[in-house]
């Protein structure tokens, strides 16, 4: 059977459960020495992933059947001499003399079945078909713990915000009430998603205040929560930059609050000395008409780009300011962008070995370079965002 032909069966038709090429035609001092391929799913989807075996390091690449066939070619007819591909109908030897004839020999199958199962199921927290007292109240699982189809999103929005959590609990002193705030906490999924992690799944004991501008919203919370009976739980009414019922907290929220509330939650959370902040901003509508570069003029002009652009400004200087304010840093992905377009997650974590200087001297520089002046939360903290003589 021809190469082509071979390889166009075994990938269209799914036939594939292992390949391993090796043998190179010509070696090199940094490039890769073998490739294997198998199948995986990403998202429902199947790839074949290639693993690049270089000396120190693997690399993978995750291709689609169309791709995966052009670059098993690509490995055959110029870098490697031989390739093992096993299938669940035979084991096929592929073989290439130097003047680049091939040679195929096929075999009795040696391996059984095809085995993505591990990529089948992505493992979460809070596991689908497992109940969990609060998603059924809110409606995301029923009473056998399936999640429905509608909520699934939202469910999995929820593990990725308790994944980011996880992280972030090794740097507090689980062995004292910790003290939390979300601000602008809504319908609060994720509040209550964080008090029966930190209750029910560590054992931490808590005081979480939720806060809301809708006094409705306010109202349901705290009804599910005596429902639930989540007592270190508990929703105010009131407005961010009024809030000053803490003096010492471990870890300040505020997901999607729009525009400067943003801001005025991340000045809150200083002031309080916060160990950890988790913040994804929104509507950021500050800069938009003041980031200013003749260079940058071919992105500017154009509306939408400036939106975003000014969406990533705002949120890379409020990342440089909390490393001035002696934080560690991370800008990450919250949920896919098919989900909602305001996918960043401030993570700051108090960190001693944060350079300031070196953070404060980036901040001016990028300041100048945007020309942006009149700044919220510079004038929030000016005293910390200057030069000291």
């Amino acid at each position: 059977m021809e190469q082509k032909n071979l390889l166009e069966e075994i990938i269209i038709d799914n036939k594939l459960i292992h390949g391993v090429f090796s043998n190179l035609r010509k070696k090199t001092e940094d490039g890769f020495s073998k490739v294997d391929v198998k199948p995986v799913l990403i998202k429902e989807e199947l790839k074949y992933q290639f693993s690049f075996y270089y000396a120190n390091k693997v690399i993978h690449k995750n291709l689609n059947p169309g791709e995966s066939i052009n670059e098993i070619e690509e490995l055959l007819n110029s870098i490697f001499k031989q390739a093992m591909i096993f299938t669940i109908e035979a084991d096929y030897q592929i073989l290439i003399s130097k003047k680049g004839k091939v040679n195929i020999l096929k075999k009795k199958p040696t391996k059984k079945s095809i085995d993505v199962s591990h990529n089948r199921k992505k493992r979460y927290i809070l596991e689908d078909g497992d109940p969990v007292d609060f998603l059924i109240r809110l409606g995301v699982m029923n009473e056998e713990g399936k999640v429905s189809k509608k909520r699934y999103d939202k469910f999995k929005q929820i593990n990725r915000f308790l994944e980011m959590v996880e992280d972030v609990i090794p740097k507090l002193n689980k062995d004292e009430k910790l003290n939390i705030i979300d601000f602008g906490c809504g319908k609060s999924y994720l509040t209550f998603a964080l008090y029966h992690y930190l209750v029910e799944k560590l054992g931490i004991d808590v005081n979480i205040i939720g806060l809301d501008l809708k006094m409705d919203v306010i109202n349901f919370c705290n009804q599910v929560a005596r429902d639930l009976d989540y007592k270190g739980l508990r929703f105010i009414h009131g407005d961010i930059k009024d809030y000053d019922n803490f003096s010492d907290v471990d870890m300040v929220i505020t997901l999607h609050a729009c525009d400067n509330a943003t801001d005025a939650a991340l000045v809150k959370a200083i002031n309080w000395n916060a160990k950890a902040i988790l913040s994804v901003p929104c509507c950021q509508h500050e800069f938009y008409n003041k980031i200013d570069s003749e260079v940058l003029e071919p992105m500017l002009k154009h509306g939408i780009i400036k939106e975003k652009l000014s969406s990533l400004v705002t949120d890379s200087l409020r990342g440089n300011v909390l490393e001035i304010m002696g934080y560690q840093v991370q800008l990450l992905e919250f949920i896919d962008m098919e989900h909602t377009p305001k996918n960043i997650l401030i993570r700051a974590i108090q960190s001693k070995s944060v350079d300031k200087r070196k953070a404060l001297d980036s901040y001016i520089k990028f300041k100048e370079f945007w020309r942006l002046e009149n700044i919220y939360i510079e004038n929030q903290l000016k005293e910390f965002l200057t030069y000291k003589k």
